[in-house]
């Protein structure tokens, strides 16, 4: 095929924003010109793309960084609906806590121990997370080190994205680390703004599928480590023990 011109470049973003009307990011929209024109330079593309919501006002926003949404109404033939995703009322967060876990643990590799906490009788005005894991020294270390916590806020219902990242911050005071997962079918929008949230603030994120049988984490953000204030680990890991002794020595003997 021949080179692209930028106004057919151009004309091609439009229909392309335009078609979607959940937003589409720069690397998808890049990717779709890029693709199927393999004679156009990716770096024309790239500079054609970057003015287009000063070119085109009323077309198109930017609601978020790298995100761009068509304004206006909704072509009819759209892949995209403004109404916000329904979650299938079968599922519930606690179907969630042992995969992710076991994900923590064995995938993501953050943790030597994890376990679902989320229901439990510790919980507090301050929230007591839906996952823990603990980072301990094994017997085959040569250096030893302190113990870490990490904690996960689990939310199957996409609208609650700023409360799961209210709680994550939360269990800062304890915790070494801080995870929160939510749905894939959440707008690219909050995607975006959470995205921005997590990285400005070190916490991570992860995002599932709602199939508690193959929920396919995949982390979009990792985790930073900060230093947690140890009276408040020491109330914690109290109120863990007092409620459930086991998980206690589950995650923390050694």
């Amino acid at each position: 095929m021949a080179k692209l011109s930028t106004n057919e470049i151009r004309e091609m973003a439009r229909k392309i924003i335009a078609n979607n009307t959940g937003g589409i990011h720069y690397q998808d929209l890049h990717e779709q010109i890029s693709t199927p024109n393999p004679e156009t330079p990716k770096n024309t593309i790239t500079g054609t793309l970057f003015d287009l919501t000063q070119r085109f006002p009323q077309e198109i926003s930017k609601p978020s960084r790298g995100l761009f949404v068509p304004v206006g109404p909704s072509p009819p033939n759209s892949r995209a609906t403004d109404k916000p995703p329904e979650v299938n009322p079968k599922y519930k967060e606690e179907d969630f806590y042992a995969p992710f876990a076991d994900w923590l643990k064995n995938d993501l590799d953050e943790v030597t121990e994890s376990a679902a906490l989320g229901g439990a009788s510790i919980r507090n005005k301050w929230g007591t997370p839906d996952v823990v894991g603990v980072y301990k020294p094994l017997a085959s270390n040569l250096i030893k080190f302190a113990k870490e916590i990490v904690s996960a806020e689990i939310k199957i219902d996409p609208r609650e994205s700023v409360v799961a990242f209210g709680q994550a911050i939360a269990y800062r005071l304890f915790s070494t680390k801080t995870y929160i997962a939510m749905p894939s079918i959440m707008s690219l929008e909050d995607q975006s703004r959470l995205d921005s949230l997590c990285m400005l603030f070190g916490v991570g994120f992860v995002r599932f599928e709602l199939k508690p049988d193959k929920p396919n984490f995949q982390i979009r953000v990792r985790a930073q480590k900060f230093t947690p204030d140890m009276f408040y680990v020491n109330e914690f890991a109290e109120r863990l023990k007092e409620s459930d002794a086991d998980k206690f020595e589950e995650l923390f003997r050694g």
